[in-house]
């Protein structure tokens, strides 16, 4: 008998056999509230009419249209969408099927164009587990270890991460820059770095925003030596921190831009954006693939670019996640174990940690599995899996958001009763 690998394990007992916006239907009958979204993927919800009826009609029409070979009209309408929210001077594009796949299209672009060997990775940051986005990835060792050498050419900047340093936000942004500039003097100097890649939001690292401060000082760097600055929005894109694009919050634009996830609300589409001026360096060949750019795939997600402007997703998720992160905020006020929370929009997480303030894994995982007894689905991310992090669906409203926040207190008074005497 055949079987999925032992190593592909749930994070929640669910087997869903029904998805309708911000609710899964388990095989046991139950409703669940999913504030996964398939770790930020279904933006429009579940099953949203509207990408279904696009989904649809496309199978019905043209499933796939290799693209390097022919032409097909989502395509070509999706590009046209994209352009309406990219910022203008990103108007060239490049389209593959997955996250990972996106990001070493960008390096690869960037190693191209400059002509220069190194890129500058932020210590926290998510970008995948092919062996050069693994390589690029320091958000845990879980993503990168068992299969080394990995690629060569990676240097690690600090994050300002101000929790985990216990400084406040300015100090721990002055750190990192002057660590960046130590580190461009000393390990990788500006003639051997090709670009700096950084999340607008620390994905798996913990859900930890950057900020104007920090951004500004990675542009004002990478303009002053000539590399590239490149913004990963997988996560961040697409209306999920209350603007379209993350690094909108930070007053930038970047050389080249990564999504992915929310494009196409569950549909396998990923690509990266920069200038075409910049685009027409890579070298012949070098960018291609057989799925990319899918028929149904960009049907699906010239269906979502609508459904985020006609329900005006991104001010919902800036208003409603607001309201959860009040919510989050006051759980938190009468919980002793969990330090901080913290995000953007609808991309929030509560980190527990132990009374001397340390990383608490066993008390964010009872947490989690307390809160799939209350109904609603939920995540782990940082470096020990002690941040429980949550990303609901854009279409989310304000009864969700309550309903939501009655089962986490109801899951928080479960999971850490009893730690505080640990």
């Amino acid at each position: 008998m055949t079987a999925l690998s032992p190593h592909l394990r749930q994070a929640t007992p669910v087997v869903a056999v029904r998805g309708e916006g911000v609710h899964l239907d388990g095989e046991d009958g139950r409703r669940y509230l999913d504030f996964t979204a398939g770790i930020g993927v279904t933006s429009t919800g579940h099953c949203h009419p509207r990408v279904v009826a696009a989904a649809q009609e496309q199978v019905a029409t043209l499933v796939h249209g290799q693209y390097t070979t022919v032409m097909h009209p989502p395509l070509r309408r999706l590009v046209d969408k994209l352009g309406e929210v990219l910022p203008r001077n990103l108007d060239s594009l490049f389209f593959t099927n997955s996250g990972s796949e996106a990001v070493e299209a960008a390096l690869r672009l960037a190693r191209q164009a400059t002509g220069r060997p190194n890129v500058l990775v932020c210590h926290g940051g998510f970008h995948g587990r092919t062996v050069a986005a693994a390589s690029m990835t320091t958000s845990g060792t879980r993503f990168r270890s068992g299969f080394s050498p990995l690629m060569s050419g990676v240097v690690v900047t600090p994050f300002p991460t101000a929790f985990r340093y216990g400084w406040d936000e300015e100090t721990a942004t002055r750190f990192a820059l002057k660590e960046l500039d130590y580190t461009l003097q000393t390990i990788s100097p500006p003639a051997d770095t090709a670009a700096v890649i950084v999340e607008p939001v620390l994905g798996e690292g913990g859900y930890v925003p950057a900020n104007r401060a920090f951004v500004q000082g990675l542009r004002e760097r990478a303009d002053r030596h000539g590399f590239l600055l490149i913004l990963d929005e997988v996560q961040t894109g697409v209306g999920r921190t209350g603007r379209f694009w993350g690094h909108e919050h930070f007053g930038v634009t970047p050389d080249i831009l990564v999504t992915a996830k929310g494009l196409a609300s569950g549909f396998p589409l990923s690509g990266i954006a920069a200038p075409e001026e910049l685009m027409r360096k890579a070298w012949a060949g070098s960018q291609g693939g057989t799925y990319g750019a899918n028929a149904v795939a960009c049907a699906a997600a010239c269906a979502t670019l609508d459904v985020v402007r006609d329900e005006k997703l991104v001010e919902n998720a800036e208003t409603v996640g607001a309201r959860l992160r009040r919510g989050l905020e006051a759980v938190a006020s009468r919980t002793p174990a969990i330090g901080d929370v913290r995000g953007m929009g609808l991309m929030l997480a509560s980190e527990f940690v132990t009374a001397d303030g340390e990383p608490d894994p066993e008390t964010a995982a009872r947490v989690q599995r307390a809160a799939v007894d209350e109904g609603l689905l939920l995540l782990l991310c940082g470096a020990w899996n002690q941040v429980v992090r949550m990303i609901p669906a854009l279409v989310i409203d304000e009864a969700g958001v309550d309903e939501g926040l009655r089962a986490w207190a109801a899951a928080v008074e479960a999971g850490t009763s009893g730690a505080a005497g640990r």
